[in-house]
Formats: structure tokens, C-alpha cells, sequence
């Protein structure tokens, strides 16, 4: 009677029911150690453990480099990573627009059209690039200047001195006779006749004035075989009406470097000769100026 009465407690007060944990020697039966145990403490023991294992592991995997291993976990610097890549796209998007624009011009003003200051609506895109703003930073200056050292059309040649140096003094600047003849066409701003006229025999080798790169070499209507080269100092030399192109877009001359042969080629020529423009900063000079023919 006194066991069913003790089977009939409830169930929490059976947790604090005492119990004892002997750990003996096999072979001697001697006692070792001995624990006084209760099934309360043990869960609570159970629980505490298993809340000490949880946190550890949260704050391994949250505050430590291994969170990267685990599969669908993002690295927080990405989002970082990825807008700073996203700004320097930006900035490339732009330069390359604007390289468009200065090519565009050259071909504007060899082919004797006008030039703009702007990009024009047949190169525009359905951006509004007017909202976008682009503030300079010292990684943009080095994406840029990494872009332009990798540009296959570089038009940088000396290590200390620029494309658009401001302090190189034009009477630094030895500039090689083109050709040799006589200048039967001046150089007209108001006529828009934007360079001079020297008639010579049809087999003579024309020269480059000065070092620089080939930027233009093609054939217009208007002006035949054309080549123009980009020079230091904002400098383009253009010649027109040749019988024959001797070099190519992106090749580097140097000042005397034989670059084409004089002809009659185009609809504005009339007679063997070659039309020779100089132009700095995006303005026509006149060439007798800077050089003796």
C-alpha cells in the first residue's frame, strides 16, 4: 500500500527524487568517486550545456573568418566591394564618352565639318547621364591613368611630360617641314580655309612635323587619303589630298618619318599638292607660324 501511495506522486516532485552516481574499479569493486544526483540537476545541467555550445557557436560563426565557409553566407565587405565597383564603372562610362567626343571632333575637323562641345544626339543613349554625379577619388585617378596606359591609342610619349602639359613652352618645340614646295594657299580663318596649300611634285614623301601617334588615316570624300597625328603640347597635324597613306591608325612616328605620299586626291583638290593644317587645343593655327616651308 505504502508503494502504490509512493508510484501515485506527481511527476515534478519525482525530479527531486536523490540518486547516487558511484564510479568503481572493475576488479576491485573500490570506490572511485561518487556524485549525489537528482533528475532536476541533471536536465538543468543538460540545458546550461547546451546553451553554452549554441552561443559558442553564434559567435564563431558571426565574429569569426570561418562564417565564409559555410554554404549561402555572403561576406559583408561585398556590398562595399561592389558599390565602389559600380562608382568606377560609372566614371570609365564617362571617359569613354568623352574620348567619343574628341575623336568625333578630329574627324569633324578633317573631314571640314563643324565640332561641338557636347555629345551629339546619334551618340547619346536613354540615359540621362545630367542626373548622374560623379565625385573624383584617388581610386578613380588610378583606374584612369591605369585605362590610359592599357589604351591601345595611347597618345602619351615622354615620362615626364604630358598629352595636355601646360608648362611645355611652344618654343621648346622644333617642328619638321612637311614637305618642301611653294605655298600657293595661305592660311584663312575668315575663309575657313583652316591651313596652307604647298604645291609640289606628285612622288615627294610628306614628313611628320613632330613625334606622335597616328589618329587618323582613312579615305574622305572631300579631302582623298587623309592622316592626321596627335603631337604633345595639344598639338594635331593634318594632311590631306595624298596619293598614298604610308602609315596606320595607332602607329608612333617620330619628327621626319615618312607618313604618305603627295597626290590629287578628293573633290576639293585640283592639281598635285598637299593641304596642311596645324591645330592646338582644338583651334586652327596658322602652320607658317611654328614652321619655314
Amino acid at each position: 500500500m505504502a508503494r502504490r501511495k509512493r508510484n501515485d506522486r506527481k511527476w515534478y516532485y519525482k525530479l527531486r527524487d536523490k540518486y547516487r552516481l558511484v564510479i568503481m574499479n572493475n576488479e576491485t569493486y573500490e570506490e572511485r568517486l561518487s556524485f549525489r544526483l537528482s533528475r532536476l540537476n541533471v536536465f538543468l545541467l543538460t540545458v546550461s550545456v547546451s546553451i553554452i555550445l549554441i552561443t559558442l557557436t553564434i559567435f564563431i560563426i558571426a565574429f569569426t573568418p570561418i562564417r565564409e565557409y559555410i554554404p549561402g553566407y555572403m561576406d559583408v565587405n561585398i556590398p562595399g566591394q561592389l558599390y565602389r565597383l559600380e562608382q568606377r564603372a560609372d566614371s570609365l562610362e564617362n571617359a569613354l564618352r568623352t574620348k567619343d567626343v574628341y575623336l568625333q571632333n578630329i574627324r569633324n575637323i578633317i573631314e571640314g565639318k563643324e565640332i561641338f562641345d557636347s555629345i551629339s544626339p546619334d551618340m547619346k543613349s536613354g540615359i540621362n547621364y545630367d542626373s548622374i554625379t560623379i565625385e573624383s577619388s584617388p581610386e578613380d585617378s588610378i583606374l584612369r591613368a591605369e585605362y590610359d596606359q592599357q589604351t591601345k591609342y595611347n597618345l602619351f610619349f615622354f615620362e615626364t611630360e604630358g598629352l595636355y602639359d601646360s608648362e611645355l613652352k611652344i618654343s621648346d618645340i622644333v617642328f619638321f617641314p612637311p614637305v618642301e614646295g611653294i605655298i600657293i594657299n595661305k592660311f584663312n580663318l575668315a575663309e575657313k580655309h583652316y591651313g596652307v596649300d604647298i604645291a609640289t611634285s606628285n612622288v615627294s614623301i610628306i614628313k611628320s612635323v613632330l613625334d606622335g601617334t597616328v589618329i587618323f588615316a582613312d579615305w574622305t570624300t572631300e579631302t582623298g587619303n587623309t592622316i592626321a597625328i596627335q603631337h604633345s603640347g595639344n598639338f594635331i597635324s593634318i594632311y590631306k589630298h595624298n596619293s598614298t597613306l604610308l602609315q596606320n591608325i595607332g602607329s608612333q612616328v617620330k619628327a621626319g618619318d615618312p607618313i604618305a605620299v603627295v597626290g590629287n586626291s578628293g573633290e576639293l583638290s585640283s592639281g598635285p599638292h598637299l593641304h596642311f593644317e596645324l591645330w592646338r587645343k582644338g583651334t586652327p593655327v596658322d602652320p607658317e607660324e611654328y614652321m619655314t616651308f
